[in-house]
């Protein structure tokens, strides 16, 4: 009776183990930033600065993901006097975000951008994320 139980464990062990080689995870995903988007032209955005970004700056993440075809980034801040949620497509292209709103008309901020997709209509699942500050 007991091998009977060994060899039915062994073999559980192994199918989960096999589940997880050859079903896979889904690739990991990123976000880094925020970069600092400056512009030479008035429709051409580029460059990345390596400075804290401040209040009234445009800024836009570098994010990869394999898990979906249309990732979003979801802005948050907070701070003395400021609120700020803010949400942007990043396909096909990476989009920016201004770091100001009607509800946040000056001072610094700590922000959260997290790289989202969807799932099932109005929820999401965040991918991946990161923190910075915002300088007044």
């Amino acid at each position: 009776m007991l091998s009977k139980i060994a060899v039915a464990a062994s073999i559980a062990a192994s199918f989960v183990f096999a589940g997880a080689a050859f079903g896979g995870k889904p690739s990991p995903s990123s976000i880094t930033g925020p970069y600092l988007v400056t512009t030479s032209a008035p429709s051409a955005p580029v460059g990345a600065a390596t400075v804290t970004p401040q209040f009234g700056d445009t800024i836009t993440f570098n994010i990869s993901t394999a898990q979906t075809g249309n990732p979003f980034v979801n802005l948050v801040c907070s701070g003395v006097g400021v609120g700020y949620d803010s949400w942007a497509a990043f396909w096909p292209n990476s989009e920016s975000f201004i770091l100001s709103s009607p509800a946040w008309t000056s001072g610094a901020a700590d922000c959260t951008a997290n790289l989202v997709m969807y799932v099932n209509g109005a929820k999401y699942k965040v991918l991946a994320s990161t923190r910075f500050h915002v300088d007044a």
